[in-house]
């Protein structure tokens, strides 16, 4: 659900969330044994961790629906002869519903490379404050500031296009190592 829910809602959600004095997951966190009055949102320390899991968090869903359309295809007279084979379940998923979804898996992994350095504008700038800002600086936060805040437009475009050559040569080269690895490649 989270994948189909605005950014800013998203982030929204977690400032309620790990609010240090009505959050129920800063609660939880005081319930185990953590600190129970730190304001996780501007930690400078916790701005990584934060971006990742709610990351994980907005995209678990959208992926799942992906691997669970490819596991679809796979052809179930395959399961129900390794059934009469012997195989239980833990050896039909390595050599049956692995070997299916690897397609899918390996395109999935080149259009992610692609994108490796475009860690996206919008949470970050979203999650930023004045406390995190040592670590919540990424490239294209810096690009904005620079380019509208600051009016350096041609530093700035450069900036972005640096960012974007780098994208585009680890998406070819990840294409290239997927197609003599795998078979699978975008072109």
């Amino acid at each position: 659900m989270p994948h189909f829910i605005s950014t800013v809602i998203l982030v929204g959600m977690m400032s309620v969330f790990l609010s240090p004095r009505s959050g129920f997951l800063n609660h939880l966190i005081a319930m185990l044994g953590g600190p129970d009055d730190l304001y996780y949102m501007g930690s400078a320390s916790a701005f990584a961790h934060l971006y990742v899991w709610s990351g994980i968090w907005q995209n678990m869903g959208w992926s799942s629906i992906i691997y669970l359309a490819a596991l679809a295809g796979v052809d179930q007279e395959l399961h129900e002869a390794a059934m009469v084979d012997g195989a239980n379940k833990l050896k039909r998923i390595i050599h049956i519903d692995l070997p299916a979804i690897m397609p899918t898996m390996v395109i999935l992994l080149i259009m992610n490379a692609g994108n490796i350095m475009s860690v996206g504008y919008e949470k970050v700038y979203l999650m930023q404050n004045d406390l995190n800002l040592t670590t919540a600086e990424v490239i294209s936060t810096y690009v904005y500031k620079i380019g509208l805040k600051q009016q350096q437009y041609s530093y700035s475009a450069a900036i972005g296009l640096f960012n974007n050559a780098i994208n585009f040569f680890l998406l070819v080269v990840v294409n290239k190592i997927s197609k003599k690895v795998s078979g699978s490649s975008l072109w």
